[in-house]
């Protein structure tokens, strides 16, 4: 294992700034997910680590070890980006074996390598087959195998699970955290979508216009997200966010919400008087009867079903619109 670190690193294309003086430390055998809108610089920065490119400014330490001006081949990285960059004169076994080929490992060593990764990735039946028969997920699993096939200390996975189905996508996210595990690699992993960044990621970066906006864990980043971009970056359905001027009265604060005040629970003192916005999640309301003390009275507007939730859209005595969300099969409310 080794740890990973960027220190005031900065990445311009002429006269754009795509990473901006940004700092970032993966400790060894971490998995930390780099997470944001597309243009937001994960690539950049994954390239930067593997050294594909180099830093205008800042240095990249891998164990410890000033890394910045090291080719790439000197770096003990494995990497899977989005390209797939398979060599379409080889097969997908040959493909995959190449750093295993580096190692100067034995031909049974080699073999076993190549098939329990591709029999993890559910690509054996292709071994023989070269790229360009092969589909754009199957290249993409390819590529993917050959990263983690030669068990190196650092593994930059660019959006590696973006082509492959739906189904195979809901087991990989399953499978990948036991398997980075087993590895004990130190792992960079980019991608768009939040609930794999949420399956996945020990912590999470989220990422905007070269800049990390959040770092934390991904309980902390759903529960506690640091604005409201990045509030409705995870969820869905979306989260609800509410206008709101936080009052004091002998309970403690609270804000009106319809008809009803609301209290709240933590440091809010600087609120009191000020103009806010309040987040409530979905799947954090629920349905009970008329007359329950503190609730608010809503009218049901519309409900959907959503994967294996039932999302309903009321509205309040004041007009405001909030979703909830709740597991299908339960009857609501108005």
């Amino acid at each position: 294992m080794a740890s990973l670190e960027l220190r005031n690193v900065v990445k311009r294309y002429k006269s754009q700034t795509v990473l901006d003086n940004l700092s970032l430390t993966v400790a060894d055998g971490e998995t930390l997910v780099l997470f944001g809108p597309s243009g937001a610089g994960k690539t950049v920065l994954l390239r930067l680590v593997a050294g594909v490119i180099d830093p205008d400014e800042g240095k990249i330490f891998i164990g410890g070890e000033d890394m910045t001006d090291l080719d790439a081949e000197f770096r003990g990285v494995g990497m899977a980006f989005q390209n797939f960059a398979l060599f379409p004169h080889m097969t997908a076994f040959d493909n995959i074996a190449t750093p295993l080929q580096a190692k100067r490992s034995s031909q049974s060593a080699m073999k076993a390598g190549v098939e329990s990764a591709a029999k993890l990735l559910k690509i054996g039946h292709v071994l023989s087959h070269k790229p360009r028969a092969l589909s754009n997920g199957q290249k993409q699993r390819t590529a993917l195998a050959r990263a983690l096939v030669g068990s190196p200390p650092v593994l930059l996975l660019d959006d590696p699970l973006r082509n492959v189905d739906a189904k195979l996508r809901f087991e990989m996210r399953l499978e990948l955290p036991r398997l980075l595990a087993d590895r004990g690699a130190t792992v960079l992993y980019v991608t768009q979508d939040y609930k794999e960044a949420m399956a996945l990621g020990d912590r999470i970066a989220v990422m905007s216009q070269g800049v990390i906006k959040q770092l934390g864990t991904p309980e902390q980043i759903y529960r506690e997200p640091a604005n409201i971009e990045i509030a409705r970056l995870f969820g869905d359905p979306t989260i609800n966010l509410l206008d709101v001027k936080p009052s004091r009265d002998a309970k403690g604060i609270y804000v009106g919400l319809s008809n009803v005040q609301v209290h709240l629970t933590g440091a809010y003192d600087a609120t009191v008087g000020r103009d806010c916005v309040i987040g409530l999640r979905p799947e954090a309301l629920s349905f009970v009867d008329k007359g329950t003390p503190a609730a608010i009275p809503v009218t049901v507007e519309a409900e959907t079903p959503l994967n294996e939730k039932i999302v309903t859209l009321v509205r309040t005595v004041r007009g405001r619109e909030i979703l909830v969300s709740r597991p299908d099969g339960t009857p609501g409310q108005t």
